[in-house]
């Protein structure tokens, strides 16, 4: 039974976009709300519970009595598979079939003669979940949208709608995906001079007004303007002029990040700690491994939980690697070969051995922060950008989709943490490109930059975005 203390307190519902690199934000930023006293519910899908279950073990999602997990179906087919969902088929089928399940969830959890848990008071959303805005404004309740994105990304999807009344999108053929046209410069954007159609987020790249993910783009965006609030995991000194322009949104948008960060000063972590988001198993022989290396040697290659690759791919960067001499530690999803599977041939296991550590999964903010480390080969998803920056780590960039693209630019062009390798990639220039990044002189400035950033993430932790998660609470979340 729940004490009279937890049925007095406010409670929100947390729902995250059902993919790795939308749940681990969430579930930070609802253990940050938990210690600040909300009861919590946290709601994954089906399919990604089971994989939590078997990723952690069964008792993994026991919760706390204040943190219980709940489920909602996803909408599509079921699936035994140990991998990310096809996209644009989850974001049309979470769109279009999740909110009646919400709507009864909320009902059931409300009925506390059943639930024995306090009223739901408060819904928190991922920024592509918006259909939930719908059962907050039934229920009369704060809904608030959690774009899990950097600033920037959230900003260049703001942009598709002018873009489509402009003509640029969608692309008048095929074509213009390599005659030159994706290097137009788009003027006009505050904030974001100098851009290019390219380093916009890459939903823009369709020939079709139906395409699944252009109208989804359109949708959330249109949709974000009725949320009570918009946050975002990303600080001010990193993305202030991109801030000042999202403030002329008639929503309030708030910079509550680096969620890490904040999360560090939670002082009742060791329960919550327990609470991971790992849907594939992480493996423990990284870290051990990087404790035999010397300090600041070991390139770290990681492309997340959805970039998808051709073998040829895979290979030129394995060969790329590999010859550029670099101790290196490479993290190699069972899936990231587009239909096929990741193997590498036995030479090159050999040309490696010793100085190359192979592996399915791992703790990524452990192993960027390891001393070991010293680059980063990444994919810039916004969490893997950021964790970078929180580790003081520089990259070597191949974004893959969605905002990636303009998190890249944005890293290599304004940030000065990041080197951009081609998409079409060849392993001569993953070489040179790795080598720059591990021994060259701009390798060391960009380490230069990535420690002062890293300075005043750890500074706005302590005060701006400090400062604004407790407006969120204060203002928007205990408003009702």
């Amino acid at each position: 039974m729940h004490s009279k203390v937890e049925l007095g307190k406010p409670h929100a519902v947390c729902i995250p976009f059902p993919a790795q690199g939308h749940i681990n934000p969430m579930l930070k930023l609802a253990k940050l709300l938990n210690h600040k006293g909300f009861h919590i519910t946290f709601v994954n899908t089906e399919y990604n519970h089971r994989r939590l279950v078997k990723s952690r073990g069964p008792n993994s999602l026991d919760g706390l009595p204040s943190f219980r997990f709940e489920t909602i179906p996803d909408g599509l087919p079921p699936s035994d598979a140990d991998a990310t969902q096809d996209v644009p088929s989850l974001c049309y089928s979470t769109s279009t079939t999740c909110l009646s399940p919400l709507r009864d969830l909320i009902t059931r959890l409300n009925d506390s003669g059943s639930s024995n848990v306090p009223p739901v008071t408060c819904i928190v959303t991922d920024g592509v979940m918006s259909f939930a805005l719908e059962a907050a404004e039934e229920f009369g309740i704060p809904g608030v949208l959690f774009w899990t994105t950097s600033a920037c990304g959230f900003y260049g999807y703001l942009q598709y709608a002018t873009l489509v009344q402009m003509g640029y999108i969608p692309l008048k053929d095929a074509g213009y995906l390599t005659n030159g046209y994706l290097d137009t410069v788009l003027n006009g954007i505050p904030g974001m001079a100098g851009i290019r159609l390219r380093d916009l987020p890459s939903f823009l790249r369709t020939t079709s007004m139906d395409d699944i993910m252009l109208n989804f783009v359109l949708t959330e965006t249109a949709r974000a303007r009725r949320a009570s609030a918009v946050v975002l995991n990303t600080f001010e000194d990193l993305e202030h002029d991109i801030l000042k322009a999202l403030s002329s949104m008639q929503t309030p948008v708030y910079a509550i990040g680096p969620l890490q960060f904040l999360e560090k000063q939670c002082n009742d972590t060791a329960a919550l700690d327990m609470l991971g988001s790992n849907l594939w198993k992480e493996e423990p022989g990284c870290l051990e491994w990087l404790d035999s290396k010397e300090e600041k040697s070991v390139v770290y290659v990681n492309f997340g939980s959805a970039a998808l690759m051709t073998s040829k791919q895979l290979m030129e960067f394995a060969w790329g690697l590999g010859n550029s001499k670099q101790t290196f530690l490479w993290v190699i999803r069972p899936d990231i070969v587009s239909g096929g599977e990741a193997s590498l041939p036995p030479e090159f296991l050999d040309e490696v051995k010793g100085r190359g550590f192979l592996s399915g999964w791992c703790a990524q903010e452990k192993v960027l922060n390891h001393p070991c480390v010293g680059g980063f080969l990444t994919h810039n998803g916004w969490n893997s950008n950021l964790e970078s920056i929180c580790s003081g780590v520089a990259m070597v960039c191949w974004p893959f989709f969605a905002e990636q693209q303009t998190n890249c630019w944005y890293s290599c062009g304004k940030w000065g943490i990041g080197m951009e390798i081609d998409n079409n990639v060849k392993r001569d220039e993953v070489t040179s490109l790795v080598l720059e990044l591990m021994v060259g002189e701009k390798g060391k400035e960009m380490k230069g930059r990535a420690a002062e950033w890293k300075k005043l993430a750890l500074e706005a932790a302590k005060s701006s975005s400090y400062d604004n998660l407790d407006k969120v609470i204060n203002q928007v979340l205990l408003s009702r």
